[in-house]
């Protein structure tokens, strides 16, 4: 390993982030041009850059997409637990013990909480999935902040009274934002767990062997 590059070592992740930045920006700018167009329609002042990073509209466009993410990879992480895909590259044997559900045991190189034992151990053992689920909590509060203030700059606009988070949380409006993009996420999961059992990707770890049977879990 130590003959490898920080970037060979790391290039997976760095290069998913920085398809993220990417985007990330190219959202910000597209949106803060849409958000400005709509408001020179309505004969409103545009906004400046500072001002749009703290709109109700970037914040809640963002947001809304974080939370279906962490959503997915959180309930997909604890469904393959215990629910199997007969074929898919995505489930577990149909038969068997793997690795991951074996008991840890300490050693030398062991992560310090599985040395540790007790409290902490119970903890790390769910780490991961804890960890999304905490993303998404957080994702999801600050999602339905900047929904709740791009809907109420809109009622300013408009000439209609605000509404408080109490009222706001059951408007159809929020939900829908929700749920259109919780929906797309479990069926691109879907997809890839089917889709997987009959299509191969010669090198890729999210693909069985090309030459394996359709009807084996590897």
């Amino acid at each position: 390993m130590s003959k490898k590059s920080f970037f060979q070592r790391n290039s997976l992740s760095i290069v998913l982030i920085t398809l993220m930045l990417i985007c990330l920006t190219a959202q910000f700018f597209t949106g803060w041009k849409t958000e400005n167009k709509e408001l020179a329609e309505n004969g409103e002042a545009a906004l400046s850059i500072g001002e749009y990073v703290q709109s109700g509209h970037f914040i809640q466009a963002t947001f809304e997409n974080w939370e279906s993410e962490f959503l997915q990879m959180m309930l997909y992480i604890l469904l393959t637990v215990s629910l199997r895909q007969i074929g898919s590259s995505e489930s577990k044997s149909m038969e068997g013990e793997e690795d991951v559900d074996k008991e840890p045991e300490p050693h030398p190189n062991a992560p310090w909480p599985v040395k540790k034992g007790g409290f902490w151990l119970a903890i790390y053992q769910h780490s991961l999935s804890l960890a999304f689920a905490i993303l998404f909590i957080i994702s999801f509060i600050l999602h339905f902040y900047g929904s709740l203030k791009d809907f109420n700059t809109e009622q300013i606009s408009k000439n209609e009274p605000v509404v408080s988070a109490k009222e706001y949380i059951t408007e159809s409006r929020f939900w829908f934002e929700s749920f259109q993009n919780w929906q797309s996420e479990f069926l691109a999961v879907a997809s890839i767990v089917i889709l997987s059992i009959w299509l191969r990707e010669k090198g890729s770890p999210e693909s069985k062997p090309v030459d394996m049977p359709h009807n084996e879990n590897p």
